[in-house]
């Protein structure tokens, strides 16, 4: 009777074992009759049935991902490279989020996007990258690979004109060399915490937020805004901007809404839009508040739309603001000096 009882126990251990290596079969009453199929190492809930969620699980390598799924969920755990032919089956991808893990270029294979012609995001920041990988595909329009070690994009993007966000933040890149002309459709690009020098000298015509913080930019081109009519949000805080550096009339176009010049070395306030709405000049060295800076003249009809205006940390005061501010600067509703 007892070897009866353990070779029913086993049986069932056996069968339960089946189950889960096989098929993880589905509780909701609407599913009870179809198996979905879900590497052991992650959940596919019934309730997104074409996710995959494997983040925080301390893997080592990509698990098989099956081909009814299109967002699949890795972050945070320890991959240091992606497979050849991992994503075959699954070329209905639109969604792959590897951030934080330890990918490396060397194990990441040139072929290994190529059949993900739906992919639309794809996130591979926070690794150890050292160059953009070959042949993403060009369904991409969100990329988002900060805080790696890339060094050099120069022609990575010419067949990618879907791509509408371009996050390189946090790498160590000193140069760009024409490596983003072919991004036709790119709105967003934060190049901040690298190693530029200067301002890349080209950049797509749809560009509408540009975030070139924490470099070391020492000047700003001449005509720089007018090759760019769409340009609202220019971000250069923590550079290395001299007024030598900033030529007369460079910020003065009409569709730039938010400039924030903050901890520079600027002693003047440049000459800026009457459209602009938010301007940052605290942490510099300026000396003297000018108000034609703001408007060439004062009336009823023409003043500033600027709302936002910080001057502190500078060497002026509130005593250095004339009276006719308030006519200027009147949607401002205070002055930080």
């Amino acid at each position: 009777q007892m070897a009866l009882i353990f070779t029913l126990l086993q049986d069932i251990c056996c069968y339960i074992g089946y189950m889960k290596v096989e098929k993880r079969y589905v509780q909701n009453a609407g599913w009870q009759s179809e198996a979905v199929d879900c590497p052991l190492e992650c959940d596919c809930p019934t309730a997104y049935p074409t996710a995959m969620y494997c983040h925080s699980r301390n893997l080592q390598h990509i698990p098989y991902v099956p081909s009814h799924i299109k967002y699949v969920y890795l972050q945070r755990n320890q991959i240091t490279g992606i497979q050849d032919g991992v994503f075959d089956n699954a070329t209905n991808l639109v969604w792959m989020i590897l951030s934080h893990n330890q990918l490396s270029s060397e194990k990441i294979s040139d072929s290994v996007f190529v059949k993900l012609g739906s992919l639309d995001r794809l996130y591979l920041d926070n690794n150890e990258l050292t160059h953009v990988p070959h042949n993403l595909p060009r369904s991409l329009t969100d990329l988002r690979l900060s805080y790696n070690k890339i060094t050099n994009i120069s022609k990575l993007f010419e067949s990618m004109p879907n791509l509408t966000i371009l996050q390189l933040q946090g790498n160590v890149i000193e140069e760009v060399k024409g490596g983003l002309m072919g991004l036709e459709s790119l709105m967003i690009l934060d190049m901040s915490k690298n190693k530029l020098r200067k301002i890349p000298d080209s950049f797509p015509k749809e560009l509408q937020q540009l975030y070139l913080e924490h470099n070391n930019i020492k000047r700003v081109p001449a005509g720089f805004l007018t090759m760019y009519p769409n340009l609202q949000f220019i971000r250069l805080s923590h550079n290395s901007l001299t007024d030598e550096g900033l030529p007369t009339s460079v910020f003065n176009t009409s569709t730039l809404v938010e400039l924030d010049l903050s901890f520079n070395k600027l002693e003047k306030i440049p000459l800026v839009s009457r459209n602009l709405e938010n301007l940052y000049l605290h942490a510099n060295k300026i000396k003297e508040f000018s108000l034609s800076s703001f408007c060439d003249t004062i009336d009823g009809k023409n003043f500033s739309k600027l709302k936002v205006l910080r001057l502190d940390a500078n060497k002026i005061s509130i005593r250095d603001i004339p009276v006719e501010a308030a006519y200027c600067l009147r949607l401002v509703s205070s002055i930080n000096v």
